[in-house]
């Protein structure tokens, strides 16, 4: 019993990081798509004076 409880523990740990990483990765893409926006937002609305 020794081998499959350490086999369960090891997929549940590989299934919570895969869990984990799929709801940072959602976190990642909303923080990107928020920074192109407030580029766009500098780019349209920001000074005209510099070169």
């Amino acid at each position: 019993m020794g081998i499959l409880n350490t086999i369960a523990l090891v997929l549940l740990v590989l299934w919570l990081i895969g869990f984990v990483m799929h709801i940072a990765g959602g976190i990642i893409h909303v923080l990107l798509v928020i920074a192109v926006v407030m580029f766009l937002i500098n780019l349209v609305t920001g000074r005209r004076g510099r070169v």
